[in-house]
């Protein structure tokens, strides 16, 4: 059986405050689900129902099969949760940690898989030292360790690389990618180029409900379509764009710029350059566009 989680009109209150307002959907099998939304939009209370760190108010959360309330026990085994705010034991080296992680699992052969462990999340030079003296970089590193040493079927990562400096950002980023390859990873972030760059699934989440849920890059096409940006030389007023026949919608972007789509999904370049020359206007650039992830994630969120 593959790898799974199931999450079925999900519902979280606390006293008269709905946090999670019956959401429901299904990551199956390996890759890496971008898990989005503003502060205080619900991805951390899933992510820790998901867990079995807290309990829903209603509904249903499965992970391969097995219901998190029912088996919590069962579900730790095959899980690993990295939270935003790593708890690790500062004062303790990082091979004596992960060995006693290895020994709360009951890892046969531990030494041996600690030591892979280490080889797999770059550890190796740091391994001698205590955690407190580690960058955050190099923290984080323990935290998936920690939670890649008994090979769980699912990684659920909540902001993993809060804090990093960038090209500690790159490192943790293509670690999550390898790992990817095999295991079920749900992943927490608000830097959308890094979901873009490691993600092939997205769910947004909003004020406790679903707003999206789609592949990477067929989200960014269906909120965008063809968009023509156009700059001209003196710009005219949105309102002179008002009632022409060809254009479905007229938005003046920040730069200056104008955003310009068809009606349906038309091309709408020949019959803005005829305007322009009809109506005596200097076109300097046009070109199609498309959304990136973070103005489709803003559209869908406010």
């Amino acid at each position: 059986m593959g790898t799974s989680i199931n999450v079925e009109n999900l519902i979280k209150s606390y006293g008269s405050r709905k946090v999670l307002k019956a959401i429901s959907f299904d990551i199956i099998g390996p890759g890496i689900c971008g898990f989005l939304g503003p502060n205080g939009a619900g991805k951390s209370t899933t992510m820790k129902i998901l867990s079995g760190l807290t309990q829903p108010s209603a509904g249903k959360a499965l992970i391969n099969g097995m219901n998190v309330v029912d088996k919590p026990e069962q579900i730790k085994r095959i899980t690993g949760y990295l939270p935003e705010n790593n708890p690790l034991y500062l004062d303790m080296y990082v091979r004596e940690y992960l060995l006693m992680v290895a020994s709360i699992y009951k890892i046969s052969d531990r030494k041996n898989k600690v030591h892979r462990t280490i080889e797999q999340t770059g550890l190796a030079p740091e391994q001698s030292k205590k955690i407190g003296a580690l960058s955050k970089g190099y923290r984080q590193r323990v935290g998936l360790a920690q939670n890649l040493l008994h090979d769980p079927d699912i990684l659920i990562l909540d902001e993993p690389t809060t804090g990093l400096d960038p090209n500690q950002i790159v490192e943790i980023r293509n670690l999550i990618k390898e790992v990817g390859r095999e295991k079920t990873v749900m992943l927490s972030s608000h830097i959308m180029q890094e979901v873009e760059a490691v993600c092939n699934r997205v769910i947004i989440i909003n004020n406790g409900e679903i707003v999206a849920d789609d592949e990477t890059s067929s989200l960014k096409f269906k909120m965008s379509g063809k968009i023509t940006e156009v700059e001209f030389l003196e710009n005219p007023a949105l309102s002179d764009f008002a009632n022409i026949d060809f254009l479905g919608s007229t938005e003046l972007a920040e730069t200056g710029k104008f955003l310009f789509k068809g009606q349906g999904d038309s091309d709408v370049r020949p019959q803005l350059f005829r305007w322009a020359v009809e109506h005596n206007r200097v076109i300097i650039s046009m070109q199609q566009k498309e959304y990136g992830l973070e103005e489709v994630f803003r559209k869908l969120t406010g």
